[in-house]
């Protein structure tokens, strides 16, 4: 399932923490691209460094991880494997990141975001801290976002492209459903799935498990204190289709 849209309802800000993440994760990307293997790697975040707080060397480049090696925590959750992967993220991070925003506001969202992407990281290097791989990815900040988005929105609506073998519809699903499948073949993957480690898979799991965790939670304690949006109230940059109706009517 790939969602492409969704309809939680009025939008009182204007998203530009949100819009400004992802405009960092593109640039880094470039960056990335055009400084080469050494550079991405120098900003990962590696569970052996973080854990006994040494920046290793880079067999084949001339300098090794960045120092402090603890600020790699921060720098490898703005970097991307490839096109795909921030594609991935990207598009996830678009559509249901900018109401998250909307809920915590604009500072709160920002400090909601970089958390989740630091628990995240502690999860992964958890389940194995002498793992000497690079990790690094948006992944785990926005499975905080979508932790946090089925508490706040419970009852939106997704649209999403599904794939059924060959056969490819549209349908609006709920966002339960569409959050909620994503976060069951994480759990899946993460137990079934062999370690990195060990040869196995170049997917974070329990990092996407760790920051859904942290998001969700989060949202849980700081829902009663958050104001939702009233019925009535003035929708920016957009209008719910009920209302564009009537407007035309």
């Amino acid at each position: 399932m790939i969602p492409l849209s969704d309809d939680p309802g009025v939008r009182r800000r204007i998203p530009f923490v949100n819009y400004t993440l992802i405009a960092i994760n593109v640039a880094a990307f470039i960056l990335e691209y055009t400084q080469g293997t050494c550079f991405q790697l120098a900003y990962s975040a590696v569970p052996y460094g973080i854990v006994h707080g040494v920046s290793l060397p880079i067999q084949g480049c001339p300098y090794g991880q960045a120092a402090p090696v603890y600020v790699t925590l921060l720098t490898a959750m703005f970097l991307h494997a490839g096109l795909l992967h921030i594609a991935g993220n990207m598009l996830f991070l678009w559509i249901f990141g900018d109401n998250v925003e909307d809920r915590l506001g604009h500072v709160g969202y920002l400090v909601f975001y970089l958390f989740c992407g630091f628990v995240a990281s502690a999860a992964q290097i958890a389940v194995d801290p002498n793992s000497t791989i690079p990790t690094l990815g948006a992944s785990g900040a926005i499975a905080g976002v979508l932790g946090a988005y089925i508490v706040f929105y419970p009852g939106a609506r997704v649209r999403t492209l599904i794939f059924l073998g060959f056969f490819i519809t549209m349908a609006r699903l709920s966002a339960l459903i569409v959050i909620g499948m994503w976060f069951v073949l994480q759990l899946a993957d993460a137990f079934l799935s062999q370690p990195v480690s060990q040869g196995g898979g170049g997917v974070a799991y329990f990092a996407h498990i760790g920051g859904f965790v942290a998001g969700l939670l989060i949202a849980l304690l700081v829902r009663p204190f958050t104001k939702p949006p009233k019925p009535n109230a003035t929708s920016y940059p957009y209008w719910p289709a009920h209302q564009d109706m009537r407007r035309m009517g």
